[in-house]
């Protein structure tokens, strides 16, 4: 069977299935992946076997369904864990970090240098040129507390 007497349907499942895979690298998630193996098999199955269209798209619609079942069911069973759980949050990044008081910390606020900027700080009172450890972040604001 061909689609518009040029193209045979095996090829507009394998076509599809291509353009599912591609879109899943473009849209962030994970399900376009299942349909696109879901798309290809299909393009499998036609080929090998004469079935018609109505078919082929029950066919697709069920292995769309099963594929994504599955692949749910894999992904919530061997979830993907980060190599830097702690890439987009800066201040649980430098927890443990050295601080230097820039702006002295009295009644518990403050200013401290980390690196080439400052931040707000909030702890014990300390003078100016302090060094401190840093022990949290609330937001913005470092909680510093005294080197041991």
């Amino acid at each position: 069977m061909s689609l518009a007497g040029d193209i045979e349907f095996h090829y507009t499942w394998l076509a599809l299935g291509l353009v599912l895979a591609v879109a899943e690298m473009a849209i962030p998630g994970v399900f376009l992946i299942w349909m696109a193996g879901a798309a290809l098999a299909t393009g499998l199955i036609t080929w090998v076997l004469p079935i018609g269209v109505p078919i082929q798209i029950g066919l697709f619609a069920v292995l769309s369904i099963i594929a994504v079942f599955v692949g749910r069911r894999y992904i919530s069973r061997h979830p993907v864990v980060s190599a830097d759980p702690k890439m987009n949050d800066r201040g649980a990044r430098v927890i443990g970090e050295t601080v230097v008081v820039t702006q002295a910390i009295e009644g518990g606020q403050g200013r401290v240098k980390l690196g080439d900027s400052e931040w707000l700080a909030r702890g014990a009172d300390a003078a100016v040129g302090t060094r401190l450890r840093i022990s949290g972040h609330d937001g913005v604001v470092l909680v510093v507390e005294p080197i041991a």
